[in-house]
């Protein structure tokens, strides 16, 4: 029996590929030397795409959170930043702002990471493993 929230409907299915879509554009933005309309066309998409996929309660509750204020106040303005034409310091801020937002899904993606056939192998090194192994335990609370 599946639970209603991990059910893949249609709306979910849009979502993940909006995600995709503001991934892959912002790195085209990235790629094309910082290029303003392809950044912002990718955050846009981005933003929208996580608001499908788990719902506008869900992202406003995300992003509202008081441990995360640091993190979407720096994506906020490094969005804005791109859109006035000053990509390079936007991103940046973005990329703060992404890390901190996130970091909670970090070990969640290590274990992902791991389970992929190439890359699980480079992972499974005793170096990176080490550095996943540190990061473990850091959490942002609930």
């Amino acid at each position: 029996m599946a639970l209603a929230s991990f059910e893949m409907n249609d709306r979910k299915k849009i979502g993940l590929g909006l995600t995709g879509f503001g991934i892959f554009f912002s790195f085209l933005g990235i790629i094309f030397f910082f290029d303003k309309g392809l950044l912002a066309m990718g955050n846009i998409l981005f933003i929208s795409g996580v608001t499908l996929t788990i719902g506008l309660k869900s992202t406003m509750q995300f992003f509202m959170k008081p441990q995360n204020f640091k993190g979407t106040i720096s994506f906020g303005v490094g969005f804005f930043f791109v859109v006035i034409g000053w990509p390079i310091i936007g991103m940046v801020l973005e990329a703060y702002g992404f890390v901190v937002l996130f970091s909670g899904f970090w070990p969640t993606l290590a274990v992902f990471l791991q389970r992929i056939p190439i890359l699980g192998w480079l992972f499974q090194q005793p170096y990176i493993r080490s550095l996943f192994e540190r990061y473990r335990g850091r959490r942002v609370p609930v």
